[in-house]
Parts: structure tokens; C-alpha cells; sequence
């Protein structure tokens, strides 16, 4: 049957230690807090300096976070998520409320 179709399988990540298969999720989380970096230390444009740092400790509170729940990973990527809404919310309402301009 030289014509036969051939079923691919596609390698499982299996961690060594624990014998576990490796989920994707939590790097997926991890890259949405470190992409949302910019936003963060971009908002002084936007945001007076308090502002600005009250916003990059929140960044690193998720990001610490993000490693704290490594091994729960829906709430890394919940995580991620919540670190683009916050800060979309803070520069909302700092815009609103406070009269930022840029």
C-alpha cells in the first residue's frame, strides 16, 4: 500500500517531571502582559506622573502574578486579558474624571 494515506500525529510537550502534557496557556498570558508593557510606559503622554507610576506598579503586580498562577492557566490568561482592560479603564477614567489631556 505504497499510496496509503499516512494519519499525522503531532508531538505532545510532556514535562519530565511531573509526566503532565505542557499547556500553551500560560505563555499565551504572559505574552499579553508583556505586550501590554508599551501601553504602560506609554501613558505619560497621557497620564501625569503619579499616574504613570501607580499604573507600571499595577503591571508588575500582574506580572508577578502571571508567575505566581504559572500552573493554573486560564487565570494567567485571564490575567493578560485584565492588564490590557485596566489600563484602558484607568486612562478612561483618568481622561473623564481627572481631565488628563494629551
Amino acid at each position: 500500500m505504497p499510496l496509503a494515506r499516512r494519519r499525522r500525529i503531532r508531538p505532545v510537550a510532556i514535562d519530565p517531571a511531573t509526566g503532565q502534557r505542557i499547556s500553551p496557556l500560560p505563555f499565551v498570558g504572559l505574552v499579553l502582559v508583556v505586550a501590554s508593557f508599551f501601553l504602560y510606559a506609554a501613558s505619560g503622554l497621557l497620564a501625569p506622573l503619579w499616574a504613570v507610576v501607580v499604573l507600571l506598579a499595577t503591571w508588575v503586580a500582574l506580572l508577578v502574578l502571571c508567575f505566581v498562577w504559572w500552573s493554573r492557566p486560564r487565570w494567567v490568561v485571564a490575567v493578560g486579558v485584565v492588564a490590557w482592560a485596566w489600563w484602558f479603564v484607568a486612562i478612561t477614567a483618568g481622561g473623564v474624571l481627572l481631565g488628563w489631556k494629551a
